[in-house]
């Protein structure tokens, strides 16, 4: 029954939803999601405190994410077009002309990210060894993990780099071991990370 029609007027989480419409509700479900995960992880996040966040009731919830993981998997998603592509690789070749040189330039990203106050990690490595590899979501890190390799790869083949998919596992060793020397307080992990990427660019050189 409509609370209007007998007189009352509709709660606050339902004249909120009538306001923002589906896809409203779904984008700031998923902010809140993408806030929350980012900085405290997956478990530590419960779907009470999504819902009471979100000023969702407990079913439109529910509509939209079926479950806490499917939230997770559309927070992933999101975290690879922001993180990923937006914020790295988008960066990195606006910062440089090359190839080689917008490789190196992705240490110059995460020189200046290092320093945010709010730098939390690789969220795809965070829930990958938070959930195991064997669990749905870790399986989900890996595979965006495997996205970021290409997109490294992708530039390393455009060098002209010999063996470009060993230099971007190696290269990939270098951006998650500088994110977590950075998670440490090594503020020039960056800096470390960029020279030894050097030395790994001249190793690939035909």
């Amino acid at each position: 029954m409509n609370p209007e029609a007998n007189g009352q007027p509709p709660s606050a989480h339902a004249a909120g939803e009538a306001t923002l419409g589906g896809a409203g509700i779904q984008e700031r479900i998923l902010l809140v999601a993408y806030d929350l995960f980012s900085r405290r992880g997956i478990r530590d996040v419960g779907v009470n405190e999504l819902i009471e966040r979100s000023g969702v009731a407990k079913a439109t919830f529910y509509r939209h994410f079926p479950s806490k993981d499917s939230l997770v998997l559309a927070f992933l998603e999101r975290r690879d077009k922001l993180w990923t592509v937006d914020a790295i690789v988008s960066e990195a070749q606006r910062r440089a002309n090359t190839a080689a040189e917008q490789l190196l330039a992705i240490f110059d990203v995460f020189s200046d990210w290092f320093l945010r106050e709010d730098f939390e990690a690789c969220s795809f490595v965070n829930v990958l060894l938070e959930m195991g590899p064997a669990h749905p979501l870790g399986q989900a890190s890996i595979d965006y993990l495997a996205k970021i390799r290409g997109h490294v790869q992708a530039l390393a083949e455009t060098a002209g780099l010999q063996q470009p998919e060993e230099f971007a596992r190696s290269m990939h060793i270098l951006m998650k071991g500088s994110i977590i020397s950075a998670a440490e307080g090594d503020m020039d992990a960056a800096k470390r990370a960029q020279q030894m990427a050097g030395w790994l660019i001249e190793h690939h050189r035909a």
